[in-house]
């Protein structure tokens, strides 16, 4: 096919709506809970953020006015009031650890991630984690006096996940969904790093999670063509990859479809059913150029995890001491935050969050049975145990397509053969569908050597 200007112009319009033919059909409760997420109250909780003057790690745990000790009291009894609200539905907690003296810790110190669990009524265990770090910096990480207002680092994110929960804790979920907000993540990640660890050592099975990072929609950057958007971090190759498993993924491929990068088209295509005006950019990459934030550790520990940003910082309103220079404000104010913007990342959360919570649990030991050559294609998977299951829809695409393009609901079975596709021409995966139409995260499959029936 000869490519012109036109075609050029008319694929990302292609790629659009075979993505959105594919997408979930919006359910009449998430709906609901996306449009009761307020700009109004994300200001106000951005807002009371920056009036500690600073939130910085070292700054101090005492005044009961200014530094993070002011911050996290005021988190934790936000977090107290929302769960009064919904008749305790919320188990509240300060996860408190001492971080040893380090690069960006001069002494040991206190830091503390301020927790809120809404528990899930029918499989508990499956958790989703949501998060944002409230602590904050100006020009130098270590600087505990200076003005650090961090209205968009990370002012916005922990403002809202403080209004998912308000907004979430109004319904049940079958899952267990964590709001948290976390400290020390300018000095290292710290405090998304004990929670992670913690979970591995509890054995808790976090199947996602997200961070919110930067999602101010700063005003300096309203006239970006993509202003309508934000960026979802989604890996490919497993940050805890082992050898063994990246010798069998360069021989069967896969590079481009880890539990992340599944979770990431999940969010994608949730956002397309309940935020049509409001887009995902999926990026494959783990995180901005050179830069991290608080999934890092998640994934590191075999976690799913995603993070949320917007697709455009302001430098001279970001990690800065607040100041003019030359005629040039620079800090990080709420004057430059766009609290409409960061209401619209907070539905495509919450939608995809309750998307997670109500659907099945993702589909175990999914793989391609070898157990026969043949240019036919046997998956099999273990049976789910929800009691309101359907079935299973096989996915496949080309391998080419970043997108999967192609459905098949198998009824509730644990194999099914694709006649006449080769597993060497397509990828493929499966999904769990319960009785109300709610669908699990993509599985892929890998090679099962022997019938399993």
């Amino acid at each position: 096919m000869k490519i012109n200007r036109l075609t050029i112009a008319i694929l990302p319009i292609i790629v659009f709506f075979s993505a959105f033919s594919f997408a979930q059909q919006p359910n009449p409760l998430i709906k609901q809970l996306v449009e009761d997420v307020s700009a109004k109250k994300i200001e106000e909780y951005n807002r009371k953020l920056v009036s500690f003057g600073t939130r910085n790690t070292l700054s101090s745990q005492t005044d009961p006015k200014r530094g993070i000790g002011a911050a996290a009291n005021w988190i934790f009894d936000e977090f107290s009031k929302i769960s009064a609200d919904c008749g305790g539905c919320l188990e509240v907690e300060r996860q408190s650890f001492i971080q040893e003296k380090g690069r960006r810790i001069p002494e040991p110190i206190k830091i503390t991630n301020l927790v809120a669990t809404l528990r899930g009524t029918t499989d508990p265990d499956r958790i989703y984690v949501v998060s944002g770090h409230y602590d904050s910096m100006c020009s130098s990480s270590t600087d505990g006096d200076c003005d650090a207002p961090g209205a968009n680092d990370d002012g916005s994110g922990t403002a809202a996940v403080i209004e998912m929960a308000r907004v979430m804790s109004k319904k049940k979920f079958e899952a267990t969904i964590v709001f948290m907000t976390v400290a020390g993540e300018e000095q290292g990640l710290l405090g998304a790093r004990h929670f992670a660890a913690e979970a591995v050592k509890n054995k808790l099975n976090i199947d996602a999670m997200f961070t919110n990072d930067i999602i101010g929609g700063v005003k300096t950057m309203k006239d970006m063509p993509d202003r309508n958007s934000v960026r979802v971090f989604a890996e490919g190759v497993p940050s805890n990859e082992t050898e063994q498993q990246a010798n069998l993924r360069r021989s069967i491929g896969g590079e481009n479809d880890s539990a992340t990068r599944q979770l990431g088209r999940f969010i994608y295509e949730t956002a397309l059913a309940y935020s049509p005006g409001f887009g995902v950019q999926l990026i494959y990459r783990r995180d901005r150029y050179l830069r991290g934030g608080d999934h890092i550790p998640f994934l590191e520990n075999g976690f799913p995890a995603v993070r949320f940003t917007e697709p455009h910082e302001d430098y001279e309103h970001q990690h800065q001491n607040v100041r003019t220079e030359d005629g040039i404000f620079y800090g990080d104010t709420p004057d430059y935050l766009d609290y409409g913007y960061i209401a619209n990342v907070t539905k495509i959360n919450v939608a995809a969050l309750a998307s997670l919570a109500i659907a099945p649990a993702r589909p175990k030991n999914v793989g391609f049975d070898l157990s026969r050559l043949t240019n036919d294609t046997d998956i099999t998977w273990d049976q789910n145990t929800e009691s309101d299951l359907a079935g299973y829809e096989v996915v496949w695409r080309r391998t080419t397509e970043p997108f999967w393009t192609d459905s098949k609901f198998v009824e509730n079975v644990t194999k099914y053969t694709m006649v006449k596709m080769s597993k060497d021409n397509y990828f493929f995966g499966v999904r769990a569908v319960d009785k109300d139409g709610n669908k699990s995260p993509v599985v892929f499959p890998g090679p099962v050597f022997g019938n399993r029936g």
